[in-house]
């Protein structure tokens, strides 16, 4: 699970690594990758948990510009290969004796570290007077024996005594070593942030495990001819394909379970199409995913100043759009993804809104596209985006009370990259 506070010796221990592998033969020279190192070092301490983006690095380490394009742009990807390889040749050589190892997982931009696994020290006591002459006495049977004496039958017991307490030891010093190695220091705290706590509160602070409702659309077709959109005016009900999800909801799930097992908390997932709504009003609930995916939003109140709808002419009739049914001075009436493909820019829901029982709470996490979902559920896994919201609400320092945001989203090669807030509403 991630972290969300690195505490002041692995702070130091990081650092003196940074120091140590930035002198190295092995990154001597390369001043682009000792820079890409301290930046990742500088966020895994600064935000341990959040995930590095490739569009950051980018900008923010090489220098390239707002419409950085990673599809035409493999800058990131090759130097932060080159940097992984220097990692890996660096510790068998020149860093064999370091305490600490810095790593960058493949698939990852992020930096994780652990401390190299050390013998257990071995605690000496003296051995009691009846303990010694029990020894004692067991080694003139073993030496009566192989003098040729009656073989005592206690010799057997004692070699298997002795064997299963070595086999007992050797497994729990391996297993305390596979701890140390498997457990990396980034990753090994259990309690949230501040502002992951504010926001979080009402559902951590019920005795009920929340649910996490994903978007679950009715489809009809087939993969091989092509799907759509369930139409009751042509087709029939038991055609509907109802197994369907987005790739911005399963992230998004994935997103949020990581939030609550750093809390030790679990958390019921279920799709859409098989909520009821005795479930919204028992229990705590997240939705991921707009009402034109996650069908059962339509029988529930839930957000009031931003709606989702359906535009209801011109070229992009039919598609989905955020209403500012209340807008203030400078804000959009409408939020809508990009029209061109592949889309670039997606705007998203983060709704937070009383339940059906006012004793429970529903939160929205939702984007015009699955790309925007994506991004308002790693947005509230964030503290400095949290925080951020936060900052704009009434109230500060005290419970979090119901609330509507909108966030716009950069998206390259179908990733979410970054998100940025456009408007904030307290609860009326």
């Amino acid at each position: 699970m991630a972290v969300t506070e690195v505490s002041p010796a692995d702070r130091a221990a990081i650092n003196a690594e940074v120091d140590r592998l930035t002198q190295s033969s092995v990154l001597h020279g390369s001043e682009a990758l000792c820079r890409l190192l301290r930046y990742l070092a500088g966020q895994a301490l600064a935000h341990p948990g959040v995930p590095v983006k490739e569009y950051q690095l980018a900008t923010e380490v090489f220098g390239r510009p707002a419409d950085f394009d990673p599809r035409m742009d493999s800058t990131v990807r090759v130097q932060t290969g080159r940097l992984r390889s220097k990692l890996a040749e660096y510790y068998p050589s020149a860093g064999a004796d370091d305490p600490i190892v810095l790593e960058i997982p493949k698939g990852s931009y992020s930096l994780v570290f652990h401390y190299r696994a050390a013998a257990p020290a071995v605690k000496y006591e003296p051995a009691s007077g009846a303990a010694i002459a029990e020894t004692a006495s067991g080694a003139r049977a073993l030496q009566g024996s192989r003098d040729g004496a009656a073989p005592n039958r206690l010799v057997p017991v004692v070699w298997t005594l002795a064997a299963l307490s070595l086999v007992s030891v050797g497994l729990l010093i391996a297993l305390w070593a596979s701890e140390r190695r498997q457990a990396p220091e980034l990753v090994k705290a259990d309690a949230l942030s501040e502002p992951l706590r504010t926001f979080w509160a009402p559902f951590l602070q019920a005795q009920e495990m929340p649910w996490i409702i994903f978007s679950n659309a009715e489809f009809v077709g087939k993969p091989q001819v092509g799907i759509r959109y369930f139409d009751p005016s042509r087709d029939s009900k038991s055609s509907i394909l109802d197994h369907y999800t987005g790739v911005g909801e399963v992230l998004g799930v994935a997103e949020l379970s990581r939030v609550f097992t750093q809390v030790h908390r679990e958390v019921r997932i279920k799709r859409g199409r098989l909520l009821s709504l005795d479930d919204v009003k028992n229990n705590n609930v997240i939705f991921i995913g707009s009402l034109a995916e996650n069908l059962v939003l339509r029988e529930i109140p839930t957000t009031q100043d931003f709606i989702f709808r359906k535009i209801p002419s011109g070229t992009r009739e039919g598609d989905v759009e955020i209403a500012n049914l209340h807008p203030r001075s400078g804000e959009a009436l409408v939020f809508q993804a990009s029209e061109t493909l592949p889309i670039v820019e997606d705007y998203a829901l983060i709704g937070l809104v009383p339940g059906l029982n006012p004793s429970h709470s529903i939160l929205v996490l939702a984007g015009t596209t699955t790309m925007g979902t994506q991004a308002a559920a790693e947005f509230v896994c964030r503290a400095h985006d949290v925080e951020d919201i936060l900052k704009l609400l009434p109230n500060q320092g005290k419970p979090l009370g119901p609330f509507e945001a909108v966030i716009r989203v950069r998206v390259s090669e179908g990733v979410p990259v970054s998100s940025t807030i456009v408007a904030v509403h307290a609860g009326r």
